[in-house]
């Protein structure tokens, strides 16, 4: 007579249920992720980072970059998804990568604007 196999344990915990709120939160993420692919926004782009000379506003930096790959359009205002704010140029000021990474990452998981 062969072996039976038991059932085993589940190895992970049992997946939580997602509800329609969760699905449409998700949903309406990856909505406004997709304004950042457009023409509209790379023009927008580059019209802060001429506004603002190519020099990383975050105070105390002030470092000049030519490269515009290592230059961020940083939203001083974090938008969450509200359109007027994503666009609005006023909202919109020029970072290098290391500050907009490292300090205004942190300055934001503070709560600080």
């Amino acid at each position: 007579m062969a072996p039976r196999f038991r059932s085993l344990p589940p190895r992970f915990g049992s997946a939580l249920p997602v509800t329609r709120q969760d699905r449409d939160r998700d949903r309406d993420q990856r909505e406004w992720r997709k304004w950042y692919k457009t023409a509209r926004w790379q023009r927008l782009r580059m019209s802060v980072l001429v506004r603002d000379l190519f020099t990383c506003q975050w105070p105390g930096c002030g470092k000049i970059e030519a490269d515009t790959s290592k230059l961020v359009a940083d939203h001083r205002r974090p938008h969450r998804g509200d359109e007027a704010m994503f666009w609005d140029p006023d909202n919109l000021q020029c970072l290098c990568k290391p500050c907009h990474d490292s300090r205004k990452q942190r300055a934001e998981n503070r709560g600080h604007r």
